[in-house]
């Protein structure tokens, strides 16, 4: 028996990488032709207590979404359907807890930090 087998590996990901994956995994159900946007919500003990990506909430068909980014009349765009979202998960968020939302997108958007 070597003594590597009594060893734990050290090439395992850490947290942030662990979480970044599952974000980014989950950016994959996405069905917005410009851009795919995951998120991994995690408390102080490392537990995942949400994931979610940029797509219609549950219920809502997706093929009623104006899928383009310009149009004459910004109703024809996705853009007012996703600030009714953020300006939600703002109001719902607890008092005491620290929250990072990342808004980088799989095909390299600009970064946009909230804290």
């Amino acid at each position: 028996m070597s003594d590597n087998s009594c060893k734990k590996r050290d090439d395992y990901l850490e947290w942030p990488e662990y979480f970044m994956a599952v974000a980014f995994l989950s950016a994959q159900r996405s069905k917005d032709p410009s851009s795919q946007v995951g998120a991994c919500i995690v408390n102080t003990e490392n537990k995942i207590v949400g994931i979610g990506y940029n797509g219609m909430p549950n219920g809502c068909s997706d093929d009623l979404l104006p899928w383009r980014r310009t149009a004459e009349n910004k109703l024809d765009t996705k853009y007012p359907y996703g600030k009714v979202f953020s300006d939600c998960i703002l109001k719902f968020t607890p008092k005491h807890s620290k929250i990072v939302i990342d808004f980088d997108s799989i095909n390299s958007q600009p970064s946009q930090k909230l804290q």
